[in-house]
Parts: C-alpha cells; sequence; structure tokens
C-alpha cells in the first residue's frame, strides 16, 4: 500500500512537471513571440485591431510563437488554439464575437479561431483568408505582409468594411477599392515575373545537368548513372544528403578510362544547414523559448542542432527582442472581455 502511494505521488508530480501551458499575453492585440514582424509591422496591426474594437466592439488578437511543444504541447492546433482561446478569454462574455489568429512558425501551421457566437459559415471563409490570402506570402518568407492581409481581410469578411474605411463617405470608399485593386494587380505582376523567372532557372538548371559531358582525362563523352548505381561512389555524408534532399548528386563515368565525376546540386528550399564538423547539409535546428520577452526585458530562445549524418548534437542560445509597448495600453487594451470559442474558425500548414 506504501509502495502504491508512493508510485501515486511520482506520478502526479511527473504529469504536472510536463503539463501542457499557454502562453500569457503582454497586451491584447498582438504578441509576436516568434519575431515575425518588426516593431513598425506590429504597429500597423495593432493600429487595425484597435479600430475594429473601437468601432465594432470586436477583440481579434494576433499571437505569433516559435512552436506548440515550447508549452508542453503535442499534437494538431486546433485543440491548443480552441484552449488558448477560452483561457484568454478572448472576446466579448456575451457576445462571443472574439478572434485569435495563431501561428507557429517552426511548426508550419496556424489558425484563425472564432468565437463561438460566429455561425459555421464563417469556416470556409476563414479557410479561403489563410490559403488564398495569407500562404502565399509565407511560404516566400513574408510573414509580416502575410499577417497583415490576413487581418485586413478577417476585418472585412467580419464587419463588411475595410480597416480605415469605418467612417468614411462612399465614394472615398470606392477610391480605396480602386487603389486596392490596382495593388493587387502589381502583386500578381510580381507573382507572375518570380514565377516565370523561377521557371526559367528550373530549365536552366535541368538544362545544365542533362547536357553532354566529356571527360576531362581523355575527352570521350560520359554517361550519367542511374540514382540506383550512383550509391556506391558517394560518401555517406552524400547519401545522407540525398535521403534528406539537401543536395542531390550526379555521378558520370567515363566508359574508355574509368574516371568519375561527382557533381553537387543543392536543394533550393531546405531546412538543413552545414554541420560544424563534417561539412555535409545534414544539420537541423529545433528552438525553443527559454524565457518569454516582455515590454521591460529581452527574452531568451535555446536553439539545438543536430547532425543527421554524424550525430554531433549542440546548442546556442539567441536574444529575443522586447515585445513593443507602442500603443498597447490604449483603448481599453490591458485585458479581454472573458469570450470563449467552441472550436469554430479554419487551420492550414504551408
Amino acid at each position: 500500500m506504501k509502495q502504491f502511494a508512493i508510485y501515486w505521488i511520482f506520478l502526479v508530480w511527473a504529469t504536472a512537471a510536463t503539463a501542457q501551458t499557454y502562453p500569457d499575453y503582454t497586451e491584447v492585440w498582438v504578441n509576436d513571440y516568434a519575431d515575425l514582424m518588426t516593431a513598425q509591422e506590429e504597429d500597423l496591426v495593432r493600429e487595425k485591431l484597435q479600430e475594429l474594437r473601437d468601432k465594432r466592439g470586436i477583440e481579434f488578437t494576433v499571437l505569433t510563437i516559435p512552436n506548440m511543444s515550447d508549452y508542453g504541447y503535442s499534437g494538431e492546433i486546433e485543440p491548443f488554439a480552441t484552449g488558448l482561446f477560452n483561457q484568454w478569454g478572448i472576446g466579448d462574455a456575451t457576445r462571443n464575437d472574439g478572434v485569435l489568429m495563431l501561428i507557429a512558425r517552426y511548426d508550419r501551421v496556424m489558425r484563425i479561431e472564432l468565437g463561438s457566437g460566429y455561425s459555421t459559415s464563417k469556416n470556409d471563409a476563414m479557410a479561403a483568408i489563410i490559403d488564398d490570402v495569407m500562404f502565399p506570402h509565407f511560404r516566400s518568407d513574408d510573414y509580416a505582409k502575410g499577417i497583415d492581409r490576413g487581418v485586413v481581410a478577417v476585418v472585412k469578411n467580419l464587419t463588411g468594411v475595410y480597416p480605415g474605411e469605418f467612417d468614411i463617405s462612399s465614394p472615398h470608399r470606392l477610391w480605396n477599392g480602386l487603389n486596392r485593386w490596382l495593388d493587387r494587380i502589381g502583386d500578381w505582376i510580381f507573382i507572375a515575373y518570380a514565377f516565370a523567372a523561377g521557371l526559367a532557372y528550373r530549365f536552366y538548371r535541368r538544362w545544365k545537368r542533362n547536357r553532354p559531358r566529356n571527360c576531362p582525362i581523355d575527352g570521350q563523352e560520359m554517361q550519367r548513372y542511374s540514382e540506383e548505381n550512383e550509391d556506391k561512389y558517394l560518401k555517406g555524408g552524400q547519401r545522407t544528403e540525398e535521403r534528406l534532399k539537401s543536395v542531390d548528386y550526379d555521378v558520370w563515368h567515363c566508359a574508355n578510362c574509368d574516371h568519375i565525376t561527382i557533381e553537387a546540386y543543392k536543394a533550393l528550399f531546405s531546412k538543413y544547414g552545414a554541420c560544424r564538423s563534417c561539412n555535409y547539409k545534414t544539420l537541423e535546428a529545433d528552438s525553443s523559448v527559454v524565457t518569454p520577452a516582455t515590454t521591460s526585458s529581452t527574452g531568451l530562445r535555446r536553439v539545438d542542432y543536430h547532425c543527421k549524418n554524424c550525430d554531433d548534437r549542440y546548442h546556442a542560445h539567441e536574444t529575443i527582442p522586447k515585445v513593443s509597448k507602442s500603443s498597447s495600453s490604449s483603448s481599453g487594451g490591458s485585458s479581454f472581455g472573458g469570450g470563449s470559442s467552441s472550436g469554430g474558425g479554419a487551420s492550414g500548414s504551408w
């Protein structure tokens, strides 16, 4: 019986020690713990959220975090977002009209969580905003623009009015709408140009890889080995790079003199960096917040590195800048109104 009691106490202690938590907020508008925006970019978003609360009474907050695992959570983002929403109490307690935009940077997932006062018809609209408005910018690492555009789209969907246009005349709104249309045309031109440039580069890279090779020893034409037959000519680290898709290798063979040429092609986008020990692109990084930043002090983030090739492991610490104080306490922005969510909204992964 005594042993059982000791075991039970230990189990409760261990569970408490690893229990899930939620981040605290330093203001009700923007808590950018993943450092996705500059102070000026935060201010632009903050102004829109303050205006929404002032003009329509809707509490809309933006939260960015590095990983959900920093708070002891492992799983889908939906339960985490709903629990966080309800713990913070976002939105009016009677209308339950709050909105949470949660972005987990290194998990590469986000969610727009809606208060229980919204109908389920809003879920599809939030999904479209995530996929069509925000993710095109996220995929090019322009998180600040994606967040700002997403906030604008959510405000328009919920109120029928764009930020900054609550009190202006109809002709003025039409003029602003024309400017937005021209701005979107400019974005599409840039996207089309970037797509064409990317396509041209892909064709050039393919041509460069497939063009005939002459042996540097005897000048004879070389043959390229298939993927199945090239591994025996690659080093262990090179095979690991291919497995991780951080680098792809071509092996060319001269049948006349048996000369071998190995060419490396780095992936355009890869989460793996070069290892300090073996120098292969097999180094994976995982970050966690040690001390969150506040308006009065910087925070501390730990980055753990692990090489998938040589198994070298080490860590480093990074300073998280202070949270901007700008306008954070104005317009009743010190606490939320006690609202709740029943899990409505939409999620996405980029």
